[in-house]
């Protein structure tokens, strides 16, 4: 009786830090999608990078919870691991990112130099018709704290990382 108590609780536990987890991941992607189109931040392509991290993630967590529910534990925990790799990813992705904003190393190419500007005004008229307007990386458009998107990207992907190799940890430690 004791031991179903406690393999109980560890499901419960695996199920709750796995749900906390889910949360802030889709808090952060639709605040991130909410600064975009409501606040009208152009994000660069090392933004949109960063949010692949959590479009994997938010199923993925959602399928360990499924799993966790019904009694798989293992495969919840290898989910809830993968999940911690891919945020731990994206935690040293926000760092890079964040570097090239304080230019302290360079960013790629693509994307941390300004395009050029047309050479008549005709080349010009013609380009304002386009959106094809690509943010740059190498220059913060917000910070709060000192910090810029990035910056808090790198954060809350750390603490989603922990999150979610608790989560793992917790899932796989059941009798």
């Amino acid at each position: 009786m004791a031991l179903h108590a406690l393999e109980a609780g560890r499901v419960t536990s695996a199920y709750r830090i796995g749900s906390v987890v889910l949360l802030v991941a889709i808090a952060a992607i639709v605040t991130a999608l909410g600064f975009e189109h409501i606040g009208g931040y152009q994000p660069c392509p090392l933004c949109l990078q960063q949010r692949w991290a959590y479009y994997g993630a938010i199923p993925a967590l959602f399928a360990a919870l499924v799993l966790v529910s019904s009694h798989r534990p293992k495969a919840a925990a290898a989910l809830f691991f993968l999940v911690a790799l891919a945020f731990l990813a994206n935690t040293g992705l926000g760092i890079y990112h964040s570097g090239v904003e304080w230019k302290w190393w360079p960013g790629p190419a693509g994307c941390s130099t300004a395009e050029p500007l047309p050479g008549s005004v005709t080349d010009l008229m013609a380009g304002l018709g386009q959106s094809g307007f690509i943010a740059r990386c190498d220059d913060s458009a917000w910070r709060l704290f000192g910090l810029s998107f990035a910056g808090w990207n790198a954060l809350i992907s750390l603490v989603l990382f922990a999150g979610a190799l608790k989560a793992a940890s917790a899932s796989a430690s059941r009798p």
